[in-house]
């Protein structure tokens, strides 16, 4: 439970201290004295979110502490425990909020994130204030309530899982399928293109290698008669290069034996003859491969006209001819990739889509089950805030969807983020009155106890030690007052119940009161908080509520009875 609160420079408030007890406390003061700023201080104690216009004017920043009494076995004593914190002496949560507009929180004296302070404090206390009764209007929050009466949350957030992991990937396939269908219309181009170039069978350098071939071939015929000419001179005709040097080398070889010094240049003209036999050999050899057929340049023409156009086409050389043939490969190659990528994807999201249809039902058919549980517990709390007349409903809606785009059912019941069920309050205030949404026919008062009637269940189900109730008594009074005062007083038998209040009838039935006043001292406002544990200060407070500021005899008899009235 909460046992104190310290709040300092915040809003209208200097500096004060509240110490609670277990049961059922009020606050109460004349309007715009500050109650509702305690309150404010407690929600951002709860991870709330802060703001630099809450810190008092002319100060650098607020404060604000809280000390809970928690069992080290609740969910807060476990995770302080994960988080190597001792919750045996309690849980000391503290904020700072600088003027600049940046927050700190402290755990137990170790700082901390909002996150964490969230998950501490998630329960500890719930806030119902002015602003739960317009969230109560806004459809959108009713699945949240229900869910929470229902103990669904779990099985929600696993439906959740499934949503956002089967969106992207639906996503997915549609884009995939997109471009396939645009690659597809482009695949008989390309394919004619790589064919193109597939057939030409053009090899590394061939254009040069061509090039080279056809300038032989330009000079063929000269070729051939240089060769046979050369051979002819050298070899084959009377008194051929090779015949002259042959006679020579034989005179000198007959003439080195009578002087040994002409034996070396023997030698050498035999070397020479002998050389220009190979020559000869050599040049009849390549005058045999010289290709003197007019076909062949016309071939070679042909060849390279072709290979000339495909770099003209493709890129201009034909390093960037195969790079491009390489990249439409590719780029062909990638439409069966994309198709086998999209038969993969398709199978995981029906495999996906199988298990958020039966998650979906599952959660659907329990929170049918909880929305009648909590329309006839709503019912009875109604009954016994002076509404027995009403009758309150939890109707269910789906839609049915062709979208193929749409998460579904088998039975094309769409699936939503949080399920497939669409949730709405409905209310009868009075017999013979066709039921309808909240927001077209509840009064401030209606709220005010549909507000409480659904706080009295859910604390039923929820384990809450501190349930804070601000504004629950907008819009009632006389009888119904006494209703909501005595239904608060029973639910601080199970949880600590801290209460602000404009009503004696309500405020009688509390076993803490605590008054708040504004003072302006100086030209400074100043809120002060005074917990009323004389009787005879309880008496005057009472009376104040009463009376107001003019307090007599009569409204002093009246709220002696009153606080007599109440049970103990």
């Amino acid at each position: 439970m909460l046992s104190r609160l310290t709040i300092k420079n915040f809003a209208v408030i200097d500096d004060i201290r509240i110490s609670f007890e277990d049961g059922f406390s009020v606050l109460t003061g004349e309007t715009g004295a500050g109650k509702s700023i305690i309150i404010e201080a407690v929600n951002l104690l709860l991870g709330g979110r802060a703001s630099s216009d809450l810190v008092r004017a002319g100060c650098n920043a607020a404060e604000l502490e809280a000390f809970f009494d928690i069992d080290a076995r609740s969910g807060a004593g476990m995770i302080l425990e994960d988080l190597g914190m001792d919750g045996t002496d309690g849980l000391i949560v503290r904020r700072i909020i600088s003027s600049s507009g940046t927050s700190r929180v402290f755990i137990n004296s170790r700082q901390s994130t909002l996150d964490l302070l969230k998950q501490v404090t998630s329960n500890l206390a719930g806030i119902s204030s002015q602003h739960a009764h317009q969230g109560l209007l806004k459809e959108e929050n009713h699945l949240d309530i229900l869910d929470e009466f229902a103990g669904t949350q779990e099985l929600k957030n696993e439906v959740k899982k499934l949503y956002r992991i089967t969106i992207p990937l639906k996503k997915k396939i549609r884009e995939l399928k997109n471009s396939l269908e645009t690659k597809r219309k482009e695949q008989d181009f390309l394919e004619f293109q790589i064919n193109e170039i597939s057939d030409a069978c053009i090899l590394a350098n061939e254009d040069g290698d061509l090039e080279k071939k056809r300038g032989i071939l330009l000079n063929a015929s000269k070729i051939f008669e240089a060769v046979n000419r050369s051979i002819h001179e050298i070899h084959d005709r009377e008194g051929s290069l090779s015949e002259r040097l042959s006679f020579l080398r034989n005179d000198m070889e007959k003439l080195s034996m009578a002087d040994e010094r002409l034996e070396k240049i023997t030698g050498k003209l035999s070397s020479i003859v002998f050389d220009l036999q190979d020559i000869v050999s050599e040049l009849r050899v390549f005058s045999s491969d010289i290709d003197l057929d007019p076909a062949s340049l016309e071939m070679t023409d042909q060849r390279l006209h072709l290979i000339s156009k495909l770099k003209r086409k493709y890129g201009g050389s034909l390093d960037t001819l195969f790079d491009e043939y390489e990249a439409m490969q590719k780029k062909l190659s990638q439409t069966t990739e994309i198709e086998k990528q999209i038969k993969i994807l398709e199978k995981d999201v029906q495999g996906f889509l199988k298990e958020i249809d039966q998650k979906a039902k599952k959660l659907s058919i329990l929170r049918k089950t909880a929305g009648k549980k909590l329309s006839e517990l709503a019912g009875e709390e109604l009954d016994a805030l002076e509404m027995g007349k009403a009758k309150f409903e939890v109707a269910f809606s789906i839609q049915i969807t062709n979208d193929p785009e749409d998460i579904a059912t088998a039975d094309l019941e769409k699936i939503w983020l949080d399920g497939m069920d669409r949730v709405r309050f409905l209310l009868s205030p009075n017999p013979g009155e066709a039921l309808k949404p909240l927001v077209k026919i509840a009064s401030g008062g209606e709220l005010s106890r549909i507000v409480l009637a659904l706080k009295a269940v859910l604390s039923k189900t929820k384990s809450l030690e501190t349930l804070i109730f601000d504004e629950v008594d907008a819009g009632i009074g006389g009888a119904t007052s006494e209703k909501v005062g005595l239904k608060l007083k029973q639910l601080s038998q199970k949880h600590q119940v801290i209460c602000i209040t404009h009503l004696a009838q309500i405020a009688k039935y509390a076993q803490n009161q605590f008054r708040i006043s504004k003072n302006i001292i100086d030209e400074r406002t100043f809120t002060t908080i005074v917990p009323l544990a004389d009787e005879n200060a309880r008496i005057e407070e009472i009376a104040r509520m009463i009376g107001g500021t003019h307090i007599t005899n009569a409204t002093l008899t009246h709220a002696r009875e009153l606080l007599g009235q109440a049970p103990s």
